[in-house]
Order: C-alpha cells, then structure tokens, then sequence
C-alpha cells in the first residue's frame, strides 16, 4: 500500500502537511477533531496536495522536506492557488 504526502488549507488560511495511505480518510479524521491536534479548530479543512511517495519512509522523508520549505514554497508547491 502507497503512502501519500499531503497538505491541508486549513479554514484560517494556513497549511497542515502530512502523510497517510488514505488521504481522504484521515481528512475525514481531522475534520472529525481527532487528527492532529494542529488541525482542531481550525475548519473548514480541504486538501489542496497529494503526491504519491511509494513507502512509509519515502513519505516520511519527503514530508520533513516539505515542512521545512517557506509558505511561498509550498504555494509554489501546490500551484499558488491558495494565499
């Protein structure tokens, strides 16, 4: 089972990253206020990213790189469509 980097927009304009073998299932999760602890709160959530990153520690690396990118970066990431 693949596992996926993705990034959340979250209601107030920020940004979640992380990762799961099912992203609209721990979408559902955080929406239901028992995801990180980050995203409680903070709805509307929707997932603005996904990428497919093979295994978990493929995807675990990829998500440490992606969270140490600036905002800008990671909205050059996903297109800018989100500000």
């Amino acid at each position: 089972m693949p596992y996926y980097l993705y990034i959340l927009r979250c209601g107030d304009g920020t940004l979640y990253t992380g990762i799961a073998t099912d992203v609209d299932k721990r979408l559902a999760v955080h929406q239901s206020g028992k995801g990180a602890k980050y995203t409680r709160g903070r709805g509307p959530l929707t997932v603005v990213y996904r990428e497919e990153c093979g295994d978990k520690s493929a995807a675990l690396k990829r998500e440490l790189a992606v969270k140490a990118l600036s905002r800008e970066e990671k909205l050059a990431l996903i297109g800018g469509r989100f500000t």
